[in-house]
């Protein structure tokens, strides 16, 4: 079910976040400084929307590991539209459109293919990432004018528009989780899919709802990664999925399904982005930034999988 607004999982995670915060001030004097804490936000952006997504799967007790390759394509689609003198306007719901329709097509190999979630999403990650190279023709997109940038890298009231747009997405996700059906038979088909097919739950229906949302949490993180950088290049998106499974991971929900927390997910997001950021000031290379997050992962994952079979067998003492 979906955690409380905080617990104990947050405040660790955001007493990790001033922990690392505190030794990279004092590793590097331009830290803490509002330039580079900008740019942490910045770099924020597009993961905290993608594992908002994965955040659903999971907590659905499936996964989707071509993220990323979809942020990819709907990235180069919104590049392209800028890049031929088309409007903002389309080039905002153009990402979303592409990260929908390619969540259709991963319902339509997971759901309806029924094909285990890891082994179809990994096949399309190879797919999406040969259309990536065809789609760029082995260069980058580069240099796209100031106009996406110019429609939503502003503020409102003095608030950033990105901000406004992942506290919404968050809200509305929030509330879909607590308030409507769609939450409950989420939560559920996590816990036991097959007990709530028995109950009456939909479960092909609310699987494919979820890819399809996810999709286009993809796309809309594509829209601000090309308003930011205003360039696509070949490995866009190499290391989304990773760092989003980490995030959503590290955040409290669970890898097995039926549990989760929207806080968690945007709190491990920023953990993560923290760390990286500390590890470049520091010199230290790129390639390490990856290693870290995928040791992290699977520090949470061995403590996810040993919780879990301590509570299994207190239950079976208990019922003996």
């Amino acid at each position: 079910m979906p955690r409380s607004l905080i617990g104990g999982r947050e405040v660790s995670l955001l007493a990790g976040c001033l922990v690392v915060g505190v030794v990279g001030s004092v590793a590097s004097p331009y830290f803490a400084t509002f330039e580079n804490l900008s740019t942490i936000f910045r770099n924020c952006i597009e993961l905290l929307l993608v594992s908002l997504g994965m955040t659903l799967l999971l907590a659905m007790g499936s996964i989707d590991v071509s993220v990323g390759m979809v942020m990819g394509l709907a990235a180069i689609v919104v590049g392209r539209i800028i890049e031929g003198g088309g409007s903002p306007l389309l080039a905002v719901l153009a990402g979303p459109a592409i990260g929908a329709c390619l969540g259709l097509l991963t319902t339509s190999v997971v759901v309806l293919g029924r094909i285990p979630a890891i082994v179809g999403t990994l096949g399309l990650l190879g797919v999406y990432r040969a259309a990536i190279f065809l789609a760029l023709g082995g260069s980058w997109l580069s240099g796209l004018p100031h106009r996406l940038t110019a429609a939503i890298g502003g503020h409102v009231l003095g608030v950033p528009i990105a901000l406004i747009v992942i506290i919404a997405s968050y809200g509305i996700v929030w509330v879909a989780l607590r308030r409507t059906s769609f939450g409950v038979h989420l939560l559920a088909i996590g816990n036991a899919e097959e007990k709530a097919r028995l109950s009456g739950v939909s479960v092909l229906r609310t699987r494919a709802i979820t890819f399809v949302a996810s999709g286009v949490l993809c796309g809309l993180a594509a829209v601000f990664y090309v308003s930011t950088y205003r360039n696509v290049e070949m490995t866009v998106g190499g290391n989304v999925a990773l760092e989003a499974i980490a995030a959503v991971v590290l955040g409290g929900t669970s890898i097995l399904g039926g549990r989760c927390s929207l806080l968690g997910t945007a709190i491990g997001v920023m953990l993560i982005r923290i760390l990286q950021n500390g590890l470049l000031l520091m010199g230290v290379p790129s390639l390490w930034q990856t290693v870290v997050t995928g040791l992290l992962l699977i520090v949470i994952l061995t403590g996810e999988v040993g919780q879990t079979r301590l509570r299994n067998a207190l239950f079976v003492r208990r019922a003996a």
